[in-house]
Protein backbone atom coordinates (compact mmCIF):
# COMPACT_ATOMS: atom_id res chain seq x y z
CA UNK A 1 0.00 0.00 0.00
CA UNK A 2 1.56 3.72 -1.35
CA UNK A 3 1.03 6.38 0.90
CA UNK A 4 -0.94 9.17 -0.29
CA UNK A 5 0.91 12.57 -1.14
CA UNK A 6 -0.80 15.14 0.69
CA UNK A 7 0.77 18.23 0.16
CA UNK A 8 1.32 21.28 1.94
CA UNK A 9 -0.84 21.09 4.89
CA UNK A 10 -4.18 23.92 4.65
CA UNK A 11 -3.37 25.15 8.17
CA UNK A 12 -6.49 27.60 7.75
CA UNK A 13 -8.57 25.66 6.61
CA UNK A 14 -8.03 23.31 9.62
CA UNK A 15 -8.78 25.96 12.06
CA UNK A 16 -11.78 26.73 10.69
CA UNK A 17 -12.69 22.82 10.79
CA UNK A 18 -12.10 22.96 14.39
CA UNK A 19 -14.18 25.66 14.90
CA UNK A 20 -16.95 24.61 13.08
CA UNK A 21 -16.73 20.71 14.46
CA UNK A 22 -16.92 22.22 18.56
CA UNK A 23 -20.01 24.55 17.92
CA UNK A 24 -21.53 22.31 15.69
CA UNK A 25 -22.63 25.44 13.35
CA UNK A 26 -20.56 26.81 10.34
CA UNK A 27 -22.31 30.24 10.62
CA UNK A 28 -21.56 29.89 14.45
CA UNK A 29 -17.36 29.32 13.41
CA UNK A 30 -17.48 31.96 11.20
CA UNK A 31 -18.66 34.43 13.36
CA UNK A 32 -16.29 33.06 15.77
CA UNK A 33 -13.27 33.40 13.58
CA UNK A 34 -14.11 36.96 11.71
CA UNK A 35 -15.00 35.25 8.12
CA UNK A 36 -17.95 34.14 6.10
CA UNK A 37 -20.15 30.87 6.83
CA UNK A 38 -19.11 30.37 3.06
CA UNK A 39 -15.70 30.85 3.88
CA UNK A 40 -15.96 27.87 6.11
CA UNK A 41 -17.68 25.99 3.88
CA UNK A 42 -15.23 26.06 1.26
CA UNK A 43 -12.36 25.27 3.97
CA UNK A 44 -14.22 22.56 4.75
CA UNK A 45 -14.50 20.59 1.60
CA UNK A 46 -10.56 21.77 0.71
CA UNK A 47 -10.08 19.33 3.71
CA UNK A 48 -12.63 16.39 2.33
CA UNK A 49 -11.51 16.78 -1.16
CA UNK A 50 -7.71 16.64 0.46
CA UNK A 51 -8.53 13.37 2.18
CA UNK A 52 -10.85 11.59 0.26
CA UNK A 53 -13.35 11.32 2.65
CA UNK A 54 -16.20 13.45 4.60
CA UNK A 55 -15.40 15.22 7.50
CA UNK A 56 -19.29 16.33 8.22
CA UNK A 57 -23.07 15.09 7.77
CA UNK A 58 -25.10 18.81 7.12
CA UNK A 59 -28.19 19.41 7.29
CA UNK A 60 -30.23 22.35 7.14
CA UNK A 61 -30.26 23.07 10.99
CA UNK A 62 -26.49 22.02 12.06
CA UNK A 63 -23.70 19.89 11.05
CA UNK A 64 -22.25 16.72 12.89
CA UNK A 65 -19.13 14.90 12.56
CA UNK A 66 -18.68 11.77 10.94
CA UNK A 67 -16.97 8.90 12.56
CA UNK A 68 -13.80 9.91 10.68
CA UNK A 69 -14.37 13.64 10.98
CA UNK A 70 -13.98 12.71 14.98
CA UNK A 71 -10.99 10.88 14.52
CA UNK A 72 -9.36 14.02 12.48
CA UNK A 73 -11.43 16.36 15.06
CA UNK A 74 -9.07 15.12 18.23
CA UNK A 75 -5.78 14.62 16.12
CA UNK A 76 -6.24 18.26 14.84
CA UNK A 77 -7.27 19.77 17.98
CA UNK A 78 -4.35 18.20 19.59
CA UNK A 79 -2.12 19.50 17.49
CA UNK A 80 -3.53 23.61 16.89
CA UNK A 81 -2.95 23.28 20.67
CA UNK A 82 0.50 22.21 20.19
CA UNK A 83 1.02 25.20 18.07
CA UNK A 84 -0.68 27.25 20.57
CA UNK A 85 1.86 26.53 23.31
CA UNK A 86 4.77 27.34 20.96
CA UNK A 87 3.60 30.49 20.22
CA UNK A 88 3.29 31.17 23.65
CA UNK A 89 6.34 29.81 24.53
CA UNK A 90 8.35 32.09 21.82
CA UNK A 91 6.31 35.02 22.78
CA UNK A 92 6.87 34.76 26.50
CA UNK A 93 10.90 34.21 25.76
CA UNK A 94 10.93 37.30 23.69
CA UNK A 95 8.96 39.38 26.85
CA UNK A 96 10.80 38.01 29.29
CA UNK A 97 14.67 38.18 29.10
CA UNK A 98 15.51 34.17 29.27
CA UNK A 99 18.28 31.61 27.55
CA UNK A 100 21.57 31.64 26.84
CA UNK A 101 23.48 34.73 26.38
CA UNK A 102 26.62 34.62 24.15
CA UNK A 103 29.00 38.01 24.22
CA UNK A 104 32.23 38.52 23.24
CA UNK A 105 34.50 41.48 24.79
CA UNK A 106 38.09 42.35 24.38
CA UNK A 107 40.13 41.33 27.52
CA UNK A 108 40.93 44.62 29.24
CA UNK A 109 37.39 45.71 28.43
CA UNK A 110 36.03 42.72 29.49
CA UNK A 111 37.99 42.95 33.02
CA UNK A 112 37.38 46.20 34.19
CA UNK A 113 34.09 47.47 32.68
CA UNK A 114 32.39 44.30 32.01
CA UNK A 115 33.35 40.90 34.62
CA UNK A 116 33.39 43.54 37.38
CA UNK A 117 29.18 44.31 36.76
CA UNK A 118 28.31 41.48 35.20
CA UNK A 119 26.96 39.68 38.80
CA UNK A 120 24.66 42.46 39.06
CA UNK A 121 23.22 41.48 35.22
CA UNK A 122 22.77 38.31 36.34
CA UNK A 123 21.18 38.85 39.81
CA UNK A 124 18.54 41.21 37.92
CA UNK A 125 18.40 38.80 35.30
CA UNK A 126 18.28 34.80 36.61
CA UNK A 127 16.62 33.12 33.49
CA UNK A 128 19.76 34.44 31.20
CA UNK A 129 22.28 32.18 31.12
CA UNK A 130 25.72 34.07 30.57
CA UNK A 131 28.48 32.46 27.68
CA UNK A 132 31.52 35.40 27.59
CA UNK A 133 33.61 34.89 25.41
CA UNK A 134 37.03 37.17 26.48
CA UNK A 135 39.46 37.53 23.75
CA UNK A 136 40.66 40.45 21.04
CA UNK A 137 39.62 37.81 18.42
CA UNK A 138 37.06 39.44 16.45
CA UNK A 139 33.89 36.88 16.38
CA UNK A 140 31.70 35.81 13.83
CA UNK A 141 27.97 36.57 14.82
CA UNK A 142 26.47 34.16 12.01
CA UNK A 143 29.18 31.15 12.07
CA UNK A 144 29.58 30.95 15.81
CA UNK A 145 26.89 31.96 17.15
CA UNK A 146 27.06 34.93 19.21
CA UNK A 147 24.43 37.27 20.30
CA UNK A 148 26.25 40.77 20.89
CA UNK A 149 30.52 41.57 21.09
CA UNK A 150 31.83 44.75 22.16
CA UNK A 151 34.03 45.82 20.21
CA UNK A 152 37.30 48.76 19.79
CA UNK A 153 37.24 51.65 17.21
CA UNK A 154 34.85 52.95 14.52
CA UNK A 155 32.44 50.37 13.32
CA UNK A 156 32.10 50.36 9.20
CA UNK A 157 29.56 47.03 9.27
CA UNK A 158 26.84 48.22 8.18
CA UNK A 159 24.80 44.57 9.18
CA UNK A 160 25.44 45.64 12.87
CA UNK A 161 23.59 47.86 15.04
CA UNK A 162 26.02 50.38 16.98
CA UNK A 163 25.85 51.69 20.32
CA UNK A 164 28.55 53.78 21.90
CA UNK A 165 29.81 52.96 25.13
CA UNK A 166 32.62 55.41 25.63
CA UNK A 167 35.77 57.12 24.13
CA UNK A 168 38.46 55.60 26.55
CA UNK A 169 41.34 58.19 27.60
CA UNK A 170 44.95 56.80 27.21
CA UNK A 171 48.03 57.45 29.00
CA UNK A 172 51.80 55.90 28.93
CA UNK A 173 52.66 54.38 32.28
CA UNK A 174 55.92 53.12 33.27
CA UNK A 175 57.04 51.17 36.84
CA UNK A 176 58.16 53.23 39.17
CA UNK A 177 61.60 51.28 39.31
CA UNK A 178 62.18 51.10 35.74
CA UNK A 179 61.70 54.85 35.29
CA UNK A 180 64.22 55.28 38.71
CA UNK A 181 66.46 53.16 35.86
CA UNK A 182 65.91 54.69 32.90
CA UNK A 183 64.81 58.13 33.41
CA UNK A 184 61.41 60.00 32.64
CA UNK A 185 60.64 60.86 29.04
CA UNK A 186 59.87 63.98 28.04
CA UNK A 187 58.85 64.01 24.81
CA UNK A 188 58.50 61.28 21.88
CA UNK A 189 61.99 61.38 20.53
CA UNK A 190 62.92 60.58 24.22
CA UNK A 191 60.30 58.07 24.62
CA UNK A 192 61.86 56.14 21.21
CA UNK A 193 64.90 55.54 23.12
CA UNK A 194 63.01 53.93 25.98
CA UNK A 195 61.58 49.67 25.90
CA UNK A 196 58.19 50.36 24.59
CA UNK A 197 56.16 47.11 25.02
CA UNK A 198 54.37 46.56 21.84
CA UNK A 199 50.84 44.59 21.50
CA UNK A 200 50.24 42.42 18.06
CA UNK A 201 46.20 42.89 16.91
CA UNK A 202 44.79 39.32 16.53
CA UNK A 203 42.70 41.04 14.09
CA UNK A 204 45.52 42.36 11.70
CA UNK A 205 49.16 40.56 13.27
CA UNK A 206 50.14 44.16 13.11
CA UNK A 207 51.44 46.19 16.49
CA UNK A 208 48.72 48.44 17.48
CA UNK A 209 49.78 51.82 17.57
CA UNK A 210 50.47 54.37 20.09
CA UNK A 211 48.70 57.50 19.55
CA UNK A 212 49.30 61.20 21.45
CA UNK A 213 48.12 64.65 20.60
CA UNK A 214 51.60 66.85 20.29
CA UNK A 215 50.40 70.79 19.98
CA UNK A 216 46.73 70.24 19.23
CA UNK A 217 47.79 67.68 16.71
CA UNK A 218 47.06 64.15 16.40
CA UNK A 219 50.48 61.96 15.80
CA UNK A 220 50.70 58.32 15.48
CA UNK A 221 53.78 56.77 16.91
CA UNK A 222 55.52 54.17 15.24
CA UNK A 223 58.37 52.18 17.26
CA UNK A 224 60.51 48.85 17.32
CA UNK A 225 60.12 46.77 20.37
CA UNK A 226 62.42 44.19 21.54
CA UNK A 227 58.92 42.23 23.58
CA UNK A 228 55.76 41.87 21.68
CA UNK A 229 53.01 40.56 23.40
CA UNK A 230 50.32 38.31 21.37
CA UNK A 231 46.09 38.39 22.30
CA UNK A 232 46.28 39.44 25.78
CA UNK A 233 46.23 43.30 26.21
CA UNK A 234 46.92 42.89 29.80
CA UNK A 235 50.39 40.96 29.68
CA UNK A 236 51.31 44.41 28.80
CA UNK A 237 50.33 45.68 31.60
CA UNK A 238 51.85 43.02 33.45
CA UNK A 239 55.42 43.82 31.83
CA UNK A 240 54.81 47.12 32.38
CA UNK A 241 53.81 47.02 36.12
CA UNK A 242 56.96 44.16 36.69
CA UNK A 243 60.09 47.17 35.31
CA UNK A 244 59.91 45.86 31.69
CA UNK A 245 58.96 49.29 30.57
CA UNK A 246 56.55 52.21 29.30
CA UNK A 247 52.98 51.02 27.55
CA UNK A 248 50.34 52.90 26.40
CA UNK A 249 47.41 51.96 28.18
CA UNK A 250 43.48 53.00 28.67
CA UNK A 251 43.36 55.09 32.19
CA UNK A 252 40.69 52.71 33.20
CA UNK A 253 42.69 50.02 33.19
CA UNK A 254 45.38 51.48 34.66
CA UNK A 255 44.02 53.56 37.60
CA UNK A 256 44.36 51.07 40.15
CA UNK A 257 47.91 50.71 39.65
CA UNK A 258 48.73 54.64 39.44
CA UNK A 259 46.37 54.46 43.10
CA UNK A 260 48.80 52.00 44.56
CA UNK A 261 51.83 52.93 43.17
CA UNK A 262 52.92 50.26 41.06
CA UNK A 263 52.20 52.54 37.89
CA UNK A 264 53.40 56.08 36.80
CA UNK A 265 51.56 58.09 34.08
CA UNK A 266 54.64 59.91 31.92
CA UNK A 267 54.59 62.45 28.63
CA UNK A 268 51.26 63.85 30.28
CA UNK A 269 51.76 66.96 27.67
CA UNK A 270 51.26 63.96 24.92
CA UNK A 271 47.96 62.73 26.51
CA UNK A 272 44.21 63.53 25.20
CA UNK A 273 43.56 60.34 22.64
CA UNK A 274 40.91 58.08 23.28
CA UNK A 275 39.51 55.05 21.65
CA UNK A 276 35.98 53.97 21.36
CA UNK A 277 34.22 51.21 22.60
CA UNK A 278 30.73 50.11 21.28
CA UNK A 279 28.43 47.57 21.72
CA UNK A 280 27.06 45.53 18.27
CA UNK A 281 24.54 43.02 17.35
CA UNK A 282 23.16 41.86 14.25
CA UNK A 283 20.30 43.68 12.73
CA UNK A 284 17.06 42.56 13.58
CA UNK A 285 13.89 43.41 13.48
CA UNK A 286 12.61 40.91 16.51
CA UNK A 287 15.48 41.50 18.83
CA UNK A 288 15.34 39.11 21.59
CA UNK A 289 14.39 40.41 25.45
CA UNK A 290 17.59 38.61 26.73
CA UNK A 291 19.91 41.20 24.13
CA UNK A 292 17.56 44.12 24.22
CA UNK A 293 18.29 43.84 28.49
CA UNK A 294 21.90 43.49 28.20
CA UNK A 295 22.37 46.40 25.72
CA UNK A 296 20.53 48.27 28.22
CA UNK A 297 22.11 47.29 31.08
CA UNK A 298 25.89 47.76 30.23
CA UNK A 299 25.34 51.14 28.68
CA UNK A 300 23.82 52.62 31.49
CA UNK A 301 26.48 50.86 33.85
CA UNK A 302 29.07 52.08 31.75
CA UNK A 303 27.37 55.55 31.16
CA UNK A 304 27.29 55.52 35.53
CA UNK A 305 31.61 54.92 35.53
CA UNK A 306 32.73 57.29 32.94
CA UNK A 307 30.22 60.19 34.66
CA UNK A 308 32.08 59.77 38.13
CA UNK A 309 35.32 59.77 37.12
Amino acid sequence: MTSRNFGPVLLGSIELFCKAAELGNFTAAAEALGVTPAAVSRSVGRLEARLGLRLFVRTTRRVALTDDGCVYFEQCREALAQIELAERAITEHQVVPSGVLRISVPTAYGHYRVLPCLPKFAALYPLIKIDIHVSNRIVDFVEEGYDLAIRMGEQQDSRLIVRKLEDAKLGVFASPAYLKRCGVPKNLDELRQHDCVQFILPSTGRPMAWIFRDGGADVDFAFDSQVRVQQDLLGCVTYARAGGGCFQIYHHVAQDDVARGDLVEVLHAYSGRTRPFSIVYPQNRHLSAKVRAFVDFIVQEVRAVTSSV
